[in-house]
């Protein structure tokens, strides 16, 4: 069934259906367009700007875990690409406390399979969009 990334995130929300953290991301960041045409628009004039490679460092704390990502004040100055290093980050803090403790954000809290939030606070590389931060849990107001 097509739905439009606010409609998706909502039927996330209902448990109707599942998606991984990282689609989670890119639907919220898609949440910047009201429409096809202005997301056409947007990947249009960006197309030559460039990208990067992101890998997600997993961060386990006592209550759940994050997601962090690159810009993030906790992403590894030397992140394990191919997965050979094995590197576990973990703490026995609370997310609540990483986050009050925290000030630069590029990370997605997983509370639970069904519990995600997306936290932002840097300015997007190559003039992308930051995705809308969503807490899966709370009521967003669609721009769609």
């Amino acid at each position: 069934q097509w739905s439009s990334p606010p409609e998706a995130i909502e039927r996330f929300k209902s448990q109707e259906i599942w998606f991984a953290p990282p689609q989670f991301y890119e639907l919220c960041r898609l949440c910047n367009f009201s429409s096809l045409h202005e997301l056409h628009e947007f990947s249009s004039d960006r197309a030559l700007e460039g990208c990067e490679r992101w890998m997600p460092v997993m961060l386990t704390a006592s209550d759940g875990y994050m997601q962090i990502l690159p810009g993030d004040e906790l992403y590894p100055e030397d992140p394990d690409y191919t997965g050979e290093k094995k590197i576990i980050m973990s703490t026995d803090k609370k997310v609540e406390d990483l986050m009050k403790e925290g000030s630069v954000f590029h990370r997605i809290v997983i509370k639970n399979i069904n519990d995600l939030a997306v936290y932002v606070n840097i300015q997007a590389k190559y003039k992308h969009k930051n995705p809308v931060m969503i807490n899966s849990h709370l009521y967003y107001n669609s721009r769609l």
